[in-house]
């Protein structure tokens, strides 16, 4: 029974998180100002989502275009890790 609730939970923050998805073009991306360390989390950790709803979609992407480099990139796996290593506890 609390395995059978560990995969609802884990379905239900799944569909809430895939929410938080983010689209903007190459043209949109230029005028944009550059993420950093924090946008690179968030990315990180809805990056399993993201790459879901990207098999079904061409415009939804798993990575921030206009990013800052360095800091962005240490987030993004940093959130990455994080939600990883939270799967082990289900």
């Amino acid at each position: 029974m609390k395995k059978m609730f560990n995969y609802i939970s884990a379905f239900i923050l799944i569909a809430l998180l895939s929410g938080c998805a983010d689209y903007v073009t190459f043209q949109q991306a230029i005028l944009m100002e550059n993420v950093g360390f924090w946008y690179g989390l968030w990315h990180g950790m809805i990056a399993p989502f993201a790459w879901f709803c990207s098999l079904f979609s061409d415009s939804v992407s798993i990575y921030a275009i206009y990013n800052n480099g360095g800091w962005y990139d240490f987030g993004y796996i940093l959130g990455i890790c994080s939600f990883s290593s939270s799967l082990s506890y289900l």
